[in-house]
């Protein structure tokens, strides 16, 4: 089991912070400015996991309004280094963000998954979850289609 990382959250002057990130938390590489304008905004949160000075598990929110409901969160997405898994960390990350959420002033949080992304799933229910139907939608924004 490797050690327990500590959990925080970042802010507008982090972005050092995510220049040591372990392999599978993020997608894709980390884009300096996508980085900066994410880090700036304060609409946008990222908590981290860090063993040491490497970040081992990362998870991304927004909180937005509406003019017929109360603020919400949605969680975007949550990853956790291969070695870091099965050890509670997603479910701190988790934690995190909805008290950050709630810090916010939002009302409810929510996230998609894909139905086939079982590991995924059993951690939102784990965290306190509860799912419900829905269809996933998306639209391809750069000119392919």
């Amino acid at each position: 089991m490797s050690p327990v990382p500590a959990i925080r959250l970042l802010g507008p002057a982090d972005a050092a912070v995510l220049a040591n990130v372990a392999q599978e938390v993020f997608d894709n590489e980390l884009d300096p400015r996508w980085t900066a304008e994410f880090l700036a905004d304060p609409r946008h949160h990222i908590v981290v996991a860090l063993a040491g000075e490497q970040v081992v598990g990362m998870a991304t929110a927004v909180h937005y309004v509406h003019p017929d409901k109360g603020p919400e969160l949605w969680i975007n997405e949550v990853g956790v280094a291969p070695s870091f898994r099965n050890q509670g960390i997603g479910k701190q990350l988790i934690a995190m963000l909805l008290s950050r959420g709630r810090a916010v002033g939002c009302t409810e949080a929510w996230l998609g998954a894909e139905e086939s992304n079982t590991a995924a799933r059993r951690l939102y229910a784990a965290a306190g979850g509860v799912e419900e139907p829905m269809v996933y939608v998306t639209f391809e924004l750069d000119g392919k289609t």
